[in-house]
């Protein structure tokens, strides 16, 4: 949790125009002091399930952090770590978060699923004019480095892409079938496009790059698995789509870390500034069927692995007169999609990246994980299926055969009458 005195700095902050960092080092104290790392880090959406995470890492190397985040943190913070309410639309809380800060990993971003994607103009806001504010403070607050988180979704469309590398050029952006993607895309450009930009009072260039995961796992993130497991536990999964064949990819949290910690490092004089300007594709480096991947989830939480399998043209479908329908009543009554398309691209359709660049440039080296942590951490929370659960769902079974069988008689002519 956050402590008293760590709150105090969050305060001050906000209303000091001098930045951060002297306060952040003053409520560090001298141990930290003495350890390698003493560079000062500013995460934006540091609150969320990685940037905790990654801040965590970081923290135990001997780095100063700053979560700059609209919401605190749900998770424990490490003594040390600040955080600094602020949003990332508003320039000016940008600025005064980022003074004196030696590196910024810029994470937040919004619309990456669900309901969220259908919200257009949130999503411009944050995604686009939150990563211009981003850029115009780090050339302010004369900030040398910059690594920014994109995704597989800028090149990437519905098309079936196999070991695909850095050189693939940018999706058109009118054929993104999503507000979130084509906006990353932009924001992404935008990124590299600042490499090389003079910082303020000509001190130094800005340097950049991006990277470009694939949908994240482990234990305790709040994102996806959580849906997922709703769905489960609801008996709404009850089906698969695609071809058998079809592979995706995942990244485990810690690899993600790994991977950001690289690219910073590598956009450093010390490292010749090698990644400077440039994309990577960051995955575990396992393609896998989407839905064969969460098979030990669904079996872990004692659940049957779904046998029927639908055309991907149907659940398309479906998922755009889902989209329709929100579109209509959403002001109304924002109710949770089931899929929507991008989902059921991103899950259904191959698509696959080569780790080579990120490996030879970053020293990327992925390791090997499961889900059975997340399974056990699921479980540890009392997920599960439970005896009970499975007879009330043979009840509500029961009552929806019943149902249909009523409607379907009461449409037969009457014998006899």
């Amino acid at each position: 949790m956050i402590t008293q005195p760590l709150l105090s700095v969050v305060c001050a902050c906000q209303k000091n125009t001098q930045g951060i960092v002297a306060l952040l080092l003053n409520s560090i104290g001298s141990s930290t002091m003495e350890n390698t790392c003493t560079d000062t880090f500013l995460i934006t959406g540091g609150c969320g399930y990685f940037g905790h995470r990654l801040a965590c890492s970081l923290h135990k190397q001997g780095a100063h952090v700053i979560l700059f985040d609209t919401n605190a943190p749900t998770q424990e913070v490490p003594d040390g770590i600040v955080f600094v309410q602020g949003d990332i639309r508003i320039y000016d809380q940008v600025e005064q978060a980022m003074m004196g800060v030696d590196c910024v990993f810029h994470i937040a971003s919004y619309g990456m699923s669900g309901r969220e994607q259908l919200n257009r103009q949130l999503i411009e806001a944050v995604n686009v004019q939150g990563t211009r504010n981003v850029l115009k403070a780090c050339v302010e607050c004369k900030v040398p480095r910059l690594v920014y988180t994109s995704t597989f979704n800028v090149v990437f469309g519905g098309q079936t892409i196999e070991n695909g590398d850095e050189s693939l050029p940018y999706l058109p952006l009118h054929l993104h079938p999503d507000h979130y993607s084509r906006t990353k895309s932009l924001a992404e450009m935008a990124v590299l496009k600042a490499n090389g930009a003079t910082l303020k009072d000509n001190c130094g260039l800005l340097r950049t790059c991006a990277l470009r995961p694939a949908g994240i796992y482990g234990p305790g993130e709040q994102r996806h698995l959580p849906r997922i497991v709703r769905y489960i536990e609801k008996g709404i999964f009850r089906f698969v789509y695609g071809k058998p064949n079809s592979l995706v990819e995942f990244v485990h949290v810690d690899n993600l870390v790994s991977a950001h910690e690289l690219a910073a490092e590598a956009l450093a004089p010390k490292k010749q500034h090698r990644s400077a300007g440039q994309a990577y594709f960051i995955s575990d480096g396992r393609p896998v069927n989407n839905f064969e991947f969460f098979r030990p989830l669904i079996e872990g939480l004692g659940y049957s692995y779904p046998k029927l399998r639908l055309p991907i043209s149907l659940i398309y479908f479906f998922a755009f007169l889902t989209e329709m329908v929100h579109h209509l009543i959403g002001p109304w009554y924002n109710f949770q999609p089931l899929l929507t398309r991008t989902e059921v691209y991103k899950t259904g359709v191959t698509h696959y990246f080569s780790m080579s660049k990120a490996k030879a440039e970053l020293g990327y080296e992925p390791q090997e994980h499961s889900l059975d942590e997340v399974v056990h951490w699921f479980r540890s929370r009392g997920h599960g299926r439970k005896a009970h659960n499975s007879f009330s769902r043979f009840l509500l079974n029961l009552f929806f055969v019943a149902a249909f069988v009523a409607a379907a008689l009461s449409f037969l002519p009457v014998v006899g009458g």
